[in-house]
C-alpha cells in the first residue's frame, strides 16, 4: 500500500512538519522558530496564530521537500508542547489572550494557596500530578479570572480551551472538531486519569466552565478531517499525543518496565507500568503513557529541568566551547583526580525535588579546575540527575527493576562520552536508536497505523533498531563515591529540606 504520513511536531520553540513513506522514512522535513514573549518575570507566552502559520509553512515546505503533493498524504499525526494553554473563540477561531506556555510561572502563589488548603492529596489523587503552575489547570482558571469577560462567556460556551493539539485540531479541520487526546488531557491537572474524564470536583475547586472543554480521544482515532480550503486536500488527522508520550511511543516502550529518557535542553523520563497506576511516594508524576483502544497505558514520569541547556549555558554565557559538540572533547581532557559537580538548578530542581526556589552552584574547584572539569561536571549532572530519577522509580514500582534499560533519545544522546558515563552512573544499559526523531515518528506511528499503511503496535515494536548500546564500566565502589558526593551538593542546595 502506498501513501504518505504528515507528522506535525509542534515544539517550545520551534515547529517541525515531516513526511514519511509507507516504509516510515522521513523523505520531507521543515522547520520554523517562533516568537518567545517574556511580559513578566517568570512568565513565558506564544501567539497561538503565528504557531498556527508557523504549522502551515512548515506544512507546505516538507511537501516540498518530498516532492509529492499535499493529495499524496494518507494521514496526518500531530505531537505537542504540554500543557500549554490556548482559549480561542468557538465561532472565530480567535484567540482570547497569548498561550501561557508550560514554563510559565505566574501561578506559583496560586499553587501554594491550594497548598495551605490541603488540596494537594486530592489533586494527586484524580490526575496523578502536583499542585505545580507546570501545569494547564492554574494556568487557564489564571485566564478566566484575569481577562475581562473570558469567564461568562466560557460558561455560555463560546469559548474552547485547549492544549496545543486542540488548537492545531480545530484550525485544521476548520471549526469542526474540538478534541483532544488522553495523554494531552492527562496533563491538564482537571483530568482524572482513573475515571479517564474531566473531574466535577476539579473544575469547580479552578473555576473552570465544563462546556469549554475537548472531548477526549485514545492516541489512535479519528480526530476530524483537514478542511479543503485549509490545506488543499482532506486527509483524516488520525494520531495524537504529548511530546513525551510520542516518544515513549516512538521508542517502542510498550512493555511494562520499559523506559524512555528524553534529553533536550531538559530531561524526561517516562517509565511504562502497564495497567498499574502506580502512585509515587517520592514526589514522581503519574500520566498516561497512552490509550490505545480504548485502553489505557500509565506511565511513572520524572522531569529533569535542565539538560541540554547546561550545555548551552556552557556555550553561551562561559564561552568554554564555540559549538555544544565540542563539550564532548574538553570533558574527556578533565583531570580524573577533580571531583567537580554541577548543580544545575537555574531554574529551580524538579523530580524527585520539586523545589523551585533552589538555585545552581558548582562544588569541588581547585586551583587547577578549568574549562574541561566544568564540561565533565555538566555532563555528569545529566548522569546523576536520571539516576536519581530511576532510583525514586525502583522505590515506587517493583517493575522498576535492576535490568532496567534505558532507550534514550533527544540532541544530548549523539555524544558517546556523555551516553557511557550515563551508563555508568545507572549501572545499567543505554541502547540509542538508529532513528533518533523519535517523538515526531511515534506521532507518525499512531496516524499510520490506524490508516493501516504501517504496522500494528508488534509490528512496529520488531522495527525498532538500536544504534548502540552502552555498557556500565564503572567499578561499583568509585560509582557509589560518586554518587554520595552529587547528593551531599544537592543537599546543600535545597531550600525544602
Amino acid at each position: 500500500m502506498s501513501g504518505y504520513i504528515l507528522a506535525i511536531d509542534q515544539g517550545t520553540t520551534s515547529t517541525r512538519s515531516m513526511i514519511f513513506d509507507q516504509d516510515m522514512h522521513i523523505v520531507g522535513v521543515a522547520q520554523q522558530e517562533f516568537t518567545q514573549h517574556f511580559p513578566d518575570s517568570g512568565w513565558v507566552e506564544h501567539d497561538a496564530d503565528e504557531i498556527w502559520q508557523s504549522v502551515l509553512k512548515t506544512i507546505d515546505r516538507a511537501v516540498a521537500a518530498a516532492g509529492i503533493k499535499i493529495g499524496d498524504v494518507t494521514a496526518i499525526g500531530i505531537t505537542n508542547q504540554r500543557e500549554t494553554v490556548v482559549v480561542w473563540d468557538r465561532e472565530t477561531g480567535k484567540p482570547m489572550h497569548h498561550a501561557i506556555v508550560w514554563q510559565d510561572r505566574r501561578t506559583a502563589r496560586f499553587c501554594d494557596e491550594l497548598k495551605a488548603k490541603g488540596l494537594e492529596p486530592l489533586f494527586t489523587e484524580k490526575t496523578g500530578l502536583l499542585l505545580d503552575p507546570y501545569f494547564s489547570g492554574t494556568k487557564l482558571s489564571w485566564l478566566l479570572k484575569n481577562v475581562d469577560g473570558l469567564k461568562a462567556r466560557a460558561e455560555r460556551g463560546e469559548l474552547c480551551f485547549g492544549t496545543v493539539d486542540s488548537w492545531l485540531i480545530y484550525k485544521l479541520t476548520g471549526g469542526k472538531v474540538h478534541a483532544t487526546d488522553a495523554t494531552n488531557a492527562s496533563r491538564t491537572l482537571i483530568y482524572d486519569i482513573g475515571e479517564n474524564r474531566f473531574d466535577d470536583d476539579l473544575l469547580q475547586i479552578l473555576e473552570i466552565p465544563r462546556p469549554m472543554l475537548p472531548e477526549v480521544k485514545d492516541c489512535a482515532d479519528d480526530f476530524g478531517i483537514t478542511e479543503i480550503s485549509v490545506l488543499g486536500a482532506a486527509i483524516p488527522i488520525l494520531g495524537v499525543a504529548g511530546d513525551q508520550q510520542a516518544a515513549v511511543i516512538g521508542n517502542a516502550c510498550f512493555e511494562p518496565g520499559m523506559m524512555k529518557s528524553t534529553y533536550g535542553t531538559g530531561c524526561f523520563a517516562l517509565l511504562n507500568t502497564g495497567s498499574d497506576r502506580v502512585t509515587s511516594s517520592n514526589r514522581l508524576l503519574t500520566t498516561i503513557a497512552y490509550r490505545m483502544n480504548g485502553k489505557t497505558t500509565y506511565a511513572l514520569e520524572g522531569s529533569i529541568f535542565i539538560a541540554g541547556a547546561a550545555v548551552q549555558w556552557l556555550r553561551d554565557e562561559m564561552g568554554f566551547v564555540q559549538v555544544a559538540s565540542d563539550t564532548d572533547a574538553l570533558a574527556m581532557r578533565a583531570d580524573p583526580n577533580q571531583r567537580v559537580y554541577l548543580v544545575p538548578a537555574f531554574t529551580g530542581l524538579g523530580a524527585p525535588h520539586w523545589d523551585a526556589d533552589a538555585r545552581g552552584a558548582i562544588f569541588g574547584l581547585t586551583r587547577s579546575s578549568g574549562p574541561a572539569e566544568f564540561a565533565r561536571a555538566v555532563l555528569e549532572s545529566v548522569a546523576y540527575q536520571t539516576n536519581d530519577l530511576l532510583e525514586a522509580m525502583k522505590k515506587d514500582w517493583s517493575g522498576a527493576s535492576e535490568q532496567t534499560v534505558l532507550r534514550v533519545d533527544g540532541g544530548m544522546v549523539a555524544s558517546d562520552w556523555t551516553m557511557q558515563r550515563l551508563a555508568d552512573i545507572l549501572d545499567a544499559p543505554v541502547d540509542r536508536p538508529m532513528i533518533l526523531e523519535t517523538t515526531v515518528l511515534g506521532a507518525a506511528w499512531l496516524a499510520g497505523s490506524r490508516a493501516g499503511l504501517w504496522p500494528d503496535q508488534a509490528g512496529f515494536a520488531a522495527t525498532w533498531k538500536r544504534n548502540r548500546r552502552f555498557e556500565p564500566q564503572m567499578l561499583s565502589a568509585e560509582r557509589e563515591q560518586a554518587i554520595a558526593g552529587w547528593q551531599d551538593c544537592v543537599s546543600r542546595c535545597l531550600t525544602k529540606r
